[in-house]
C-alpha cells in the first residue's frame, strides 16, 4: 500500500510501512523513512509505483483547462477527488485525482485552499482580476526579455536610458529595467556598467558624473525658487575704517573683508569683517529653509553650484564701493611684539574699499616686494588699492600667527605641494560644462603672501569667537581634532575642543556665511552675544543642548563630504582630460606609498594625480620615476602607469605617506588636492 501526502508545501509518496491511529510510517523511494500525521495524508492507492504515480500527475494536471476546472467545480467547499470526478469521469484512476490535486494547488487565483485536499472556489469577479494580473505580468517579463535582447546587442531601449542613474546608484530590484540590464549583464557576462557603455547609455563621461552627482544630492534640480531677500534694516554705525576683501576673480560670494588702524602708532587694530546676513534672514525663514537644504556652496572647476541666489548674496555680499553691514572682529596688537591686548566684537557697517583679486596679484605681492621698501620688481605692476604698508603689516602679522599656531601643533605646517588651479575654456559661465572643453592646470604656492593673510585672519577670528562663545554658555558648531596622529580625523561637534591641526583651543567656522550653512548658524549666535553679552544663552536663536544643532551638524557633514569628494572627482576628471588634450604619454612621478599586488602609488610631480604603476618592485619609497601611462577611462576616473626608469634616489621627507595636512582657511577658493583614496582626510579651504 501507498500513500500520498503533503509535507512543507509539496506532494511525496511512499510504501507505508505501519499505520496507528494519528500517524503512518512511510518509506520514500530514496530509503529514507517519515513520519506523516494521519491529517497530512491525502491519498491511499495500490498502484501506480509513487515516483510513476507524480510524473505522470504532474504531467497530466499541465492539461487541465482551469477555466472549465472553475466552472466545474461545486459552489461550496470541496475536496480534490470531487473535482476530478467532475472533471474527467466518476471513475477517475489514481493518476487522475492527484493530477486534479497538482492543478488545484498551483491555481490560487481559481481556487483557494480550504485545508488539506480541500478547496473553495474563487469568486468570477476575484478570478477576472487574478487573470488580468497574470497576464499583465507575462507581458513584462516578455518585454524584460525583449529590453534584454537589445543591450546585449548594443542597443539601449529608451525606458532603461531614462532610468539609467536610478538603475545603477539606487536601484528598485522589481522594475523591469533593472531586471533587463541584470538580465542582460548576466547573458552578456557583462558589468552593468560596461554593458550600458556599450549600449551608448552613456553617451559623455562628464555627464553620467555631473547626472549622478545631481541624482544623489539634487534630485529636484540646481534652480531656486522664487525667494526675496529681506534687506537689513537695523540702524548700524558706519565703521571709521576702508575694509578691502582678498579673494578668486570668480568669487561672487565675498564674505570677508580686513582693515587696518593706527598702524604706526604702537598699537595695531585689525578689523575682520564678516557679511551679514543673519541680520536679516532668520532661522526657520525660507532663505534658512534653503540654505539649509544646500548646506554649502559646490566647487568644481569651471562651474559651481551656490549655497544661496545669486539675488540673496548680492543683498548682503561685501562688494567694493558700498557701506556694507558686518560683523566686526577688532583685535588690538602691540604693533612691535604682536602681542595680543584686547577684542572687540561689533555690529556695524563698513565701507568696502575695493575687491582685490589675489589671482591677479599673486605676482606683485610676494615676500620680497612685502618685507622690502625698496624692492620693485622688474616688469611695470598695476598700483594696489591697499596701501603697501597695510599689506606688509599683515603679511608680519600672518606669519606671527602662523608660527604661534606652529609652537601649539608641534610642528611646523609644511606645504609641500601646490595648489591646482583650473581654468576651461567656455563663453557661458552660467551653464555647466560639457566636458569637451579644453583646461589649463596651473599651480599656486600655498603658503603665498595674500593666502596666508587672509587664511591667518580667518583662523584668528573663528578661533576668537569660538571661545568668546563657549565663555558666554553659547553652543556653537565647533570643528576640533583630538591630535596629529595618523587617522584622528577633524570631527564637528558643539563644544569648544582644541583643533591640533590647526593649533588653537577652539575653532568654530564662522567667517563664511553665504557659502557654509554653518557660518550663517554660528553667526546668529555671535550676534547673540554682541547684542546681549552675558544674557546672550537666553537670546540665542539656540540653546545648550539643541537637538537642532545636532541634526545640522550631521546633515552638513554628510553634504560636505559629499561635495568634496565630487570636487575631488571633477579634478581628477579634468586632470585626465589634460592628459588627452596635451597628449602626454609619460610623467615623472614620486613614488609615496606600496600597494598590494606589487603595484606603488605615484604622484605626479606637476599634475594633481595619484596614480598606481608597475615595474617599481626593489625602489624605494620617495623614489623618482618616469612613468608610461596606460589606458584612460574616464567613468572610472581611473589611469595606470609603467615605471619606464629611475630618475634619481629618494627624498623621503618630501612624502610623508602619514604627514596629514591640517591647513584650514576661508580663502575664495576651494582647496584642490589629489585625489588619493589611501591618503588621510584633509581639511578643505573654502
Amino acid at each position: 500500500m501507498f500513500a500520498l501526502f503533503e509535507e512543507a508545501g509539496k506532494f511525496m509518496a511512499g510504501r507505508i510501512l505501519s499505520e496507528a491511529e494519528a500517524s503512518s510510517q512511510v518509506e520514500l523511494d530514496s530509503g529514507k523513512r517519515v513520519k506523516v500525521k494521519a491529517a497530512n495524508l491525502l491519498l491511499k492507492f495500490d498502484k501506480p509505483a509513487p515516483a510513476t504515480l507524480l510524473t505522470e500527475a504532474q504531467a497530466l494536471s499541465a492539461s487541465i483547462d482551469l477555466n472549465l476546472a472553475w466552472e466545474f467545480a461545486p459552489e461550496a467547499e470541496f475536496g480534490f477527488a470531487d473535482l476530478a470526478h467532475e472533471y474527467f469521469s466518476a471513475q477517475a484512476t489514481t493518476t487522475e485525482l492527484v493530477a486534479a490535486l497538482i492543478s488545484l494547488f498551483e491555481a490560487p487565483h481559481y481556487f483557494r485552499r480550504a485545508g488539506k485536499g480541500r478547496f473553495r472556489k474563487a469568486a468570477a469577479d476575484t478570478v477576472a482580476l487574478a487573470l488580468a494580473a497574470i497576464e499583465k505580468k507575462k507581458q513584462v517579463l516578455a518585454q524584460i526579455e525583449m529590453w534584454a535582447g537589445e543591450l546585449a546587442q548594443h542597443r539601449c531601449p529608451a525606458p532603461v536610458r531614462e532610468q539609467l542613474y536610478k538603475i545603477l546608484f539606487r536601484p528598485d530590484k522589481n522594475a523591469p529595467e533593472y531586471k533587463a540590464v541584470v538580465q542582460a549583464s548576466r547573458a552578456t557576462q557583462t558589468a552593468p556598467l560596461d554593458l550600458l557603455q556599450q549600449a551608448g547609455a552613456i553617451e559623455s563621461a562628464y555627464d553620467f558624473h555631473w547626472q549622478r552627482f545631481l541624482f544623489d544630492n539634487f534630485p529636484k534640480g540646481t534652480g531656486f525658487p522664487a525667494l526675496s531677500a529681506p534687506a537689513i534694516t537695523d540702524a548700524l554705525p558706519l565703521a571709521t575704517v576702508r575694509a578691502y576683501s582678498i579673494d578668486d576673480s570668480h568669487t561672487t560670494e565675498i564674505d570677508d573683508a580686513l582693515s587696518l588702524q593706527g598702524l604706526g602708532s604702537g598699537a595695531v587694530t585689525v578689523g575682520i569683517h564678516i557679511a551679514a546676513p543673519g541680520l536679516a534672514v532668520l532661522p526657520d525663514s525660507p532663505i534658512d529653509q534653503l540654505g539649509r537644504q544646500r548646506l554649502s556652496t559646490v566647487y568644481m572647476p569651471g562651474y559651481k553650484i551656490t549655497m544661496l541666489p545669486d539675488d540673496v548674496v548680492k543683498r548682503y555680499t561685501l562688494a567694493e564701493g558700498q557701506d556694507c553691514p558686518a560683523l566686526s572682529l577688532y583685535v588690538r596688537f602691540d604693533e612691535a611684539s604682536l602681542t595680543v591686548l584686547d577684542s572687540e566684537t561689533r555690529i556695524e557697517k563698513v565701507h568696502i574699499a575695493a575687491n582685490l583679486r589675489h589671482d591677479q596679484l599673486d605676482s606683485l605681492v610676494t615676500a620680497e616686494w612685502l618685507e622690502d621698501p625698496d624692492f620693485e620688481h622688474a616688469s611695470a605692476q598695476p598700483e594696489l588699492p591697499m596701501p603697501r604698508s597695510e599689506l606688509a603689516f599683515f603679511w608680519r602679522l600672518a606669519q606671527h600667527l602662523k608660527a604661534q599656531r606652529e609652537v601649539v601643533r608641534g610642528k611646523p605646517e609644511t606645504f609641500n605641494r601646490p595648489d591646482y588651479t583650473f581654468r576651461l575654456a567656455r563663453e557661458d559661465q552660467g551653464l555647466p560644462p560639457v566636458g569637451n572643453e579644453a583646461v589649463s592646470i596651473g599651480t599656486r604656492l600655498r603658503g603665498a603672501p595674500l593666502d596666508l593673510i587672509v587664511a591667518e585672519a580667518m583662523i584668528l577670528a573663528n578661533s576668537t569667537w569660538g571661545q568668546w562663545l563657549a565663555s558666554l554658555g553659547v553652543p556653537a558648531i565647533y570643528r576640533s581634532q583630538a591630535s596629529l596622529a595618523p587617522g584622528v580625523k577633524v570631527r564637528m561637534g558643539t563644544k569648544a575642543l582644541p583643533h591640533a591641526g590647526i593649533g588653537v583651543p577652539s575653532y568654530a567656522w564662522s567667517t563664511s556665511p553665504l557659502r557654509r550653512y554653518t557660518d550663517l548658524v554660528n553667526q546668529w549666535q555671535i550676534i547673540a552675544c554682541a547684542r546681549h553679552g552675558a544674557t546672550a544663552a537666553l537670546a540665542a536663536p539656540f540653546k545648550p543642548k539643541d537637538a537642532q544643532l545636532f541634526a545640522i551638524i550631521s546633515s552638513f557633514d554628510a553634504a560636505y563630504s559629499a561635495y568634496n569628494s565630487y570636487q575631488s572627482g571633477m579634478e581628477r576628471f579634468w586632470t585626465l582630460q589634460y592628459l588627452g588634450q596635451q597628449q602626454i604619454t609619460e610623467l615623472n612621478a614620486t613614488l609615496f606609498k606600496e600597494a598590494a599586488g606589487g603595484q606603488w602609488l605615484v604622484r605626479a610631480d606637476e599634475l594633481p594625480l595619484v596614480l598606481t604603476v608597475l615595474g617599481a618592485q626593489g625602489l624605494e619609497r620617495g623614489a623618482k620615476v618616469r612613468v608610461k601611462l596606460g589606458h584612460i577611462d574616464a567613468i572610472a576616473l581611473d589611469v595606470h602607469g609603467t615605471v619606464l626608469e629611475r630618475l634619481e634616489s629618494p627624498a623621503v621627507a618630501a612624502v610623508d605617506e602619514n604627514a596629514q595636512d591640517e591647513f584650514e582657511d576661508d580663502s575664495a577658493g576651494p582647496l584642490t588636492i589629489a585625489v588619493d583614496l589611501n591618503e588621510p582626510p584633509l581639511e578643505p579651504a573654502t
